[in-house]
């Protein structure tokens, strides 16, 4: 069966209904999801990311496609390359552009080689490499893959990287009060402290998804997102029409979670769900009061989960202070091919000493973990 391979430069020119026939029901890697980023500015001329999608088709339509972006820094991409990228800078070798298959802005696992079969994938994946080196890229970057992708990217020679996130686990909890019972007694008492607190401090939260999610919700969670990155005195990655657009397209799949006090809001926090998980995205507070960010960010969006019998509830990257409040470390990894031989290989012998150091990480955090040593 003859196929072609093909770069695209936007979603535009990629057919939703068979891209999202292979990508399945993840939102973050749907065709409405990266669309909804390209349309409205986030990606593309300007920002450093330049979408060059990699699809193979055959007589039958799409085979498999991979999410790609040209990308001219590292922004945006939380599994952190820029030491690599000033130890090439040192030694005069370019490093950028480079090519880049995740999800822009966000640290969400999912397959980036989304195909109808592994040969499929294998086939595309060695053509994205071919392109790398015709066009002089230093490298392809692929971020939170699938366990189930390991061996087509080993197979084509790129070398894993581990790194570590807090996920929270269903393990049959009918009540959050359940799922409290679960945890040690001082990880339970305080807890309910932190909870109580709120509530003593006049604050009334509100879960909304879909359609109930009004324009002044959208609009007053934009303005939240915006003032996190005032605060680190840094710019948002995505506009106030990303938003608007989001709860156009993937509306049934975004919870949004409003806190009020005197009947007028003063926090929020963005979550997306499918029929398995609930991805803690972003948060924000035109006020301050202690635990709120807590309660947002990890106990709502654990009843939540509960609630609508989800599986794992995603906590986002970093933040050990996340163990206190159920979540659980678990292993991520990355995938990466470097051009040049000598950068590539001082690349291998450090990632072989970061996994060493990151087996024993996670050791030390599973020592660390909240639940009873036996069941209530």
């Amino acid at each position: 069966m003859e196929t072609v391979v093909r770069f695209h430069s936007g979603m535009q020119e990629l057919d939703p209904v068979q891209w999202d026939a292979l990508a399945g029901p993840q939102p973050f890697v749907c065709h409405a999801y990266l669309s909804a980023l390209e349309a409205t500015g986030c990606i593309g001329p300007g920002t450093g990311w330049q979408p060059l999608h990699a699809s193979l088709s055959g007589p039958g339509g799409l085979l498999a496609v991979m999410p790609l972006y040209l990308k001219q820094h590292s922004w945006g991409e939380y599994v952190f390359d820029w030491a690599w990228a000033q130890a090439a800078e040192r030694a005069g070798i370019p490093y950028y552009p480079k090519l880049l298959s995740a999800v822009p802005f966000t640290p969400v696992g999912g397959s980036r080689l989304l195909a109808r079969s592994r040969d499929h994938a294998s086939h595309l994946l060695g053509a994205v490499l071919d392109k790398a080196r015709e066009s002089g890229y230093s490298g392809l970057h692929c971020l939170f893959p699938p366990d189930g992708d390991t061996a087509t990217f080993a197979a084509h020679g790129m070398m894993q990287r581990h790194g570590v996130q807090f996920h929270w686990h269903n393990r049959g909890y009918r009540s959050f009060d359940d799922f409290l019972a679960a945890l040690n007694h001082d990880k339970r008492k305080k807890l309910r402290q932190a909870r109580r607190k709120v509530v003593e401090a006049g604050v009334m939260v509100e879960r909304k998804v879909g359609g109930a999610i009004s324009d002044a919700d959208w609009a007053f969670f934009t303005r939240c997102y915006e003032q996190t990155y005032l605060q680190h005195r840094s710019s948002p990655y995505l506009t106030p029409q990303f938003f608007t657009r989001l709860g156009e397209v993937l509306g049934e799949h975004c919870l949004l979670i409003l806190a009020y006090r005197d009947g007028a809001p003063i926090a929020a926090a963005l979550n997306l769900f499918d029929a398995e998980r609930l991805y803690g995205r972003y948060w924000g507070a035109m006020d301050f009061v202690p635990n709120l960010h807590f309660e947002l960010c990890y106990h709502q969006g654990i009843e939540f989960a509960i609630e609508r019998g989800l599986q794992v509830f995603e906590g986002g990257a970093q933040g050990e202070h996340k163990l206190a409040r159920g979540l659980e470390a678990v292993p991520t990894r990355s995938w990466h091919w470097i051009a040049h031989t000598a950068l590539a290989d001082a690349v291998n012998r450090f990632l072989v000493r970061e996994g060493q150091g990151v087996a024993h990480y996670l050791d030390e955090l599973d020592e660390r973990a909240p639940f009873r040593s036996e069941p209530p």
